[in-house]
């Protein structure tokens, strides 16, 4: 027999089938981890095929040195997904692959755990003297417990009478796997009686297609979510949920673990080694039944699916901005298609790209208009901070948003407060001459962070000293730029120095735990304050937050991006949302400095068909995605002179297809990044905007001319979520 190996190697011209002679004493099946020869090195590779026939000449070919495994690591069905995510994104396959492991079992990092236990032998009929009276004290110990672990009876009687009492036969040893899980806090399950809206979702969402579950926050989405999944674990079915945050899964995972116990298995990038390992393992050996996590719990190795969920499915963090790129939303279509389940993608403000597809009837759409306690979505009032600049306030909060947190202070409740922008301040920029400190191996800006007083990269990490003074012209006036979550919580703590105030951002949630600790030491402030980025914006659901507010809701509406103005609605409807989810009227405070943007007056008046009309037009009128595709195709490498001689000969040949396509290109050019350095890495790219009746064949030979001609690394983005 015959096997056809991918080699687990990143080099470009490995990316192929190579074929293997299987041993006749081994016994290895398709999606099996192997040793292979390769030249004069050993290299691990995956069994994608096995065939009776071989296709070069048999005397050439090596044979397979060993499995890696005991059994099949990859199911045939991510085998089939992998040809599929090869082909629609342009990856390797070994890249692709990596995706279905976890990172530290690929790598050797990481075993099974097993920890030891001794019983009694009941068929021992050794006397144990009576001066040995730790082993007398084991045996009785063992009597009334029965099977205990060895760590219990070493502490308590000593490692030398337990090894004297196994050697003489007296115990017996056994030999169990211990799965390491992450902890979670229970939850008391309510007892929910659900609504006419949650009961028309449940009852409609039954064949094997696309459902879109637009429901306002606050309407009972998860409680929908785990109904469907309770349905089908009754069929003998198995479900995948997707969240888009990590800071989300305290919260989902203790509503899942409450309700369905052991079933729920964990999957995403906060879970150590051996967590992530097991978890993966309980999924893979049936186990673990619902998966649930990020992003790359969509490769969660569960057969036999019965329903796919992707909660909050607009977010962005679902499209992978890194090697290997791909969509989840194609990943889970595929699955759902293979496994003939439905697919629910649900959203208080869902993307204008699938609430199309849902108008046109390609996604089912349902609603869930209402909020499940019945009480009205919280009131939220625009402040014009124009005009408290003119009153004299040039503060961070505005007099309204100060009043109200005084209110939330003194009736004991709890208040979100959100700001997209973690660190202290933006940037740090002499007066003088106007020079902006930035990274050197990034073509950013970096950010003050006061806490370790550093400045910082975010893009790939370095930290620097603080300007006292200015490197080119020596000024000591130094001027800080837009604030951040950092500074933002040291005002609060200022004005409220009796209130818990937290914060949640990319910064405060580095070590392990460290998103559950904070939710769960906000849940039990009161009053308390929790500051935040996005991780706050969604999802959460605290029962004392009165007050939201909205400290600069202008910051994502101008970026140089085409979905500017639909993020900014999203945010603001979803952060919007954490207020008043239970019998508290709750208020929101919206601070801008353009009070008169249309996305504000909609976005107050929780108005999505109403953002989704205007926004679609807008699209429309300027043939942006989803009326066309964009794709960028970005280079990168340390030496700047290898960038931009593959992007001219790459550019050369892509522009002749205008001539074949005519006006079907709509728009091309080259150009720098607008980032034009990342980790040392110059970075240039060509963009493209494409009409969708032949962008199918224009991407396809745009590609295979960039991979012929390519030496360096190259990205290719089909309507990327980031442009910088």
């Amino acid at each position: 027999m015959f096997a056809k190996v991918i080699i687990d190697q990143d080099a470009k011209a490995l990316d192929r089938v190579f074929e293997y002679i299987i041993p006749e004493e081994t016994d290895i099946d398709v999606g099996a981890r192997v040793y292979v020869p390769f030249g004069s090195r050993i290299l691990q590779g995956y069994v994608i095929k096995i065939s009776g026939a071989c296709e070069y000449d048999q005397s050439k070919l090596k044979s397979i040195i060993s499995a890696i495994d005991e059994q099949s690591v990859i199911k045939k069905e991510l085998l089939a997904l992998m040809h599929f995510m090869v082909k629609k994104n342009h990856l390797k396959y070994s890249s692709t692959l990596r995706l279905f492991l976890p990172s530290e079992m690929r790598e050797g990092k990481v075993k099974e755990l097993f920890a030891t236990y001794y019983c009694l032998n009941e068929n021992c009929q050794i006397e144990i003297s009576l001066r040995a009276k730790k082993q007398i004290e084991i045996i009785e110990f063992l009597k009334q417990n029965g099977k205990t672990c060895s760590a219990i009876l070493k502490d308590n009687f000593g490692a030398s009478a337990v090894k004297s009492l196994f050697e003489k036969g007296v115990i017996l040893q056994e030999k169990e796997q211990v799965f390491r899980a992450p902890e979670f806090s229970p939850m008391n399950q309510k007892k929910v009686c659900l609504n006419e809206y949650q009961q028309n979702a449940i009852d409609s969402i039954c064949d094997d297609k696309t459902y879109l579950l637009h429901g306002v926050t606050g309407s009972g989405k998860t409680e929908v979510y785990m109904n469907l999944i309770e349905r089908e674990l009754a069929k003998g079915k198995n479900a995948i949920m997707l969240v888009p945050e990590i800071s989300l899964t305290p919260q989902i995972m203790s509503n899942f673990k409450s309700r369905f116990g052991d079933l729920v298995a964990l999957l995403h990038s906060g879970l150590s080694a051996g967590e992530r390992f097991d978890e993966w393992k309980r999924l893979y050996s049936g186990q673990a039944r619902i998966a649930i996590g990020a992003r790359s719990a969509i490769f969660a190795p569960l057969e036999n699916l019965g329903i796919i969920i992707i909660d909050e499915e607009h977010e962005q963090s679902y499209i992978s901005e890194s090697n290997p790129r791909y969509d989840t939303h194609d990943v889970a279509s595929f699955r759902a298609r293979t496994n003939q389940c439905p697919l629910v993608l649900g959203s208080a403000t869902p993307s204008i790209d699938s609430y199309k597809m849902a108008k046109e009837g390609e996604y089912q759409l349902i609603e869930l208009p209402v909020r499940a306690n019945g009480k009205e979505m919280p009131v939220v009032e625009t402040i014009d901070m124009m005009n408290e600049l003119r009153a004299g306030n040039s503060g961070i909060f505005s007099n309204k948003l100060l009043a109200e947190l005084v209110n939330v202070v003194n009736s004991n409740k709890q208040a979100m407060i959100f700001i997209n922008r973690r660190g202290y301040s933006s940037f740090m920029r002499c007066r003088e001459c106007g020079y902006i400190a930035k990274c050197c191996d990034c073509d950013v800006s970096l950010v003050y962070h006061k806490e370790d007083n550093r400045l910082k990269c975010h893009y790939c990490g370095k930290q620097y000293r603080v300007l006292s003074k200015c490197p080119k012209c020596g000024s000591d006036q130094i001027k800080q730029g837009a604030i951040g979550t950092e500074q933002v919580a040291d005002k609060l703590k200022e004005m409220f120095p009796s209130v818990n105030i937290l914060r949640m951002d990319n910064d405060t949630t580095t070590t392990k735990n460290s998103h559950q600790k904070i939710l769960e030491e906000f849940k039990n402030s009161k009053p308390g304050i929790l500051v935040g980025t996005q991780m706050i914006a969604k999802g959460h659901d605290f029962e004392d937050v009165i007050l939201v507010g909205i400290v600069d809701g202008d910051q994502t509406l101008y970026h140089t991006d085409y979905r500017s103005t639909e993020r900014t609605f999203q945010l603001i409807t979803q952060v919007a949302g954490r207020a008043g989810r239970s019998q508290n009227e709750g208020k929101v405070i919206l601070q801008t400095y353009s009070p008169k943007h249309y996305v504000y007056k909609f976005a107050s008046n929780y108005d999505y068909k109403g953002f989704y009309r205007k926004e679609i037009n807008v699209r429309e009128t300027a043939q942006f995605p989803p009326y066309t595709r964009i794709i960028r195709i970005l280079f990168s490498d340390i030496n700047e002179n290898n960038v931009r001689e593959l992007l001219k000969i790459c550019y050369t040949e892509i522009e002749k297809l205008k001539a074949k396509y005519g006006r079907d290109i709509i728009y091309l050019d080259a150009m720098k990044s607008p980032v034009q350095r990342v980790q040392g890495k110059y970075r240039y790219q060509i963009m493209m905007r494409l009409n969708l009746q032949h962008a199918d064949a224009v991407e396809c030979e745009a590609f295979e001319i960039v991979d012929k001609a390519s030496k360096t690394s190259v990205f290719f983005e089909i309507n990327p979520q980031n442009l910088s």
